[in-house]
């Protein structure tokens, strides 16, 4: 029985394993960066991890500050630029990149620009920034969602998942042939896409969540593997790996903060 672990952790360690030996990976600032540093220190010491802005093949020595942050790694092949990095991604040269979930349909397509009217939001996001150029061109996509949420429209598409389902992606002309999303890795179990339909469905439970409770977040009718099974616990090598390497999302940031303003305040008091 390994040690106990957070969520933040268990989701770390199941983004990491999507991570093979090997690969060239476009990773982002956050949870998907300390992925990487695990997966580089225990799964795939061969993979090649590079930054959007053109930092490739290094060693993450600490968490990023952004994704030009040179100096939280050490040993990097070479430095090039964003537009470099891109080019790379339609060549045809990156394997894997992982993407974070603001809204998300049964096909993964994805919303990260707006919630409500396009004009006049209830609130505006991020936008696009890579994710569309990188869904579209990377070999393999894996989706991530914390906060995000299943919906049956998009109330904008940002990025293209399988479009309409079926082989209308492919038939769009748009996109290399076998590309989209592979996974999508929530807070409560893992999904994957049906190799005919490309329509989502459950494949893995985390520990203590049920299919029911799910369900109830999908507003269409969720398919269940046949084969469902559990998401494996961590080992206590990944989780100390984490614990070390990026302390605060390992427990969340809001969670980091409150501790660090309640020390803060405890010094205060003691003075």
């Amino acid at each position: 029985m390994s040690k106990p672990y957070t969520l933040n952790e268990l989701l770390i360690i199941a983004i990491a394993k999507e991570i093979h030996d090997y690969e060239n990976v476009v990773l982002g600032v956050g949870i998907p960066m300390t992925s990487g540093a695990l997966a580089k220190a225990l799964f795939a010491p061969h993979a090649t991890l590079m930054m959007e802005s053109g930092i490739i093949d290094f060693q993450p020595t600490v968490p990023l500050n952004h994704i030009a942050d040179c100096l939280s790694c050490r040993g990097f092949s070479f430095s090039t630029d964003l537009f470099s990095t891109f080019t790379m991604t339609y060549r045809g040269f990156v394997d894997v990149c992982f993407l974070g979930v603001a809204q998300v349909d049964k096909y993964g397509n994805l919303n990260t620009t707006v919630i409500g009217d396009y004009d006049h939001p209830t609130m505006r996001l991020p936008g696009s920034g890579g994710a569309a150029d990188f869904i579209s061109y990377a070999k393999r996509t894996i989706l991530t969602m914390r906060g995000g949420e299943f919906v049956e429209k998009l109330l904008y598409r940002t990025s293209p998942g399988y479009l309409d389902g079926g082989d209308s992606r492919d038939r769009s002309g748009h996109f290399p042939q076998g590309t989209g999303p592979t996974k999508l890795i929530s807070t409560q179990g893992i999904f994957e896409f049906d190799p005919t339909t490309k329509e989502m469905y459950l494949a893995k439970v985390h520990p203590g969540v049920s299919v029911d409770k799910i369900r109830k977040k999908v507003p269409w009718d969720l398919k269940v593997s046949p084969d469902l099974t559990e998401t494996e616990r961590p080992t206590d090598d990944e989780i100390d790996f984490i614990r070390r390497f990026a302390p605060t999302e390992s427990v969340g940031k809001n969670i980091a903060v409150e501790l660090a303003i309640a020390k803060m305040m405890k010094r205060t008091q003691a003075q």
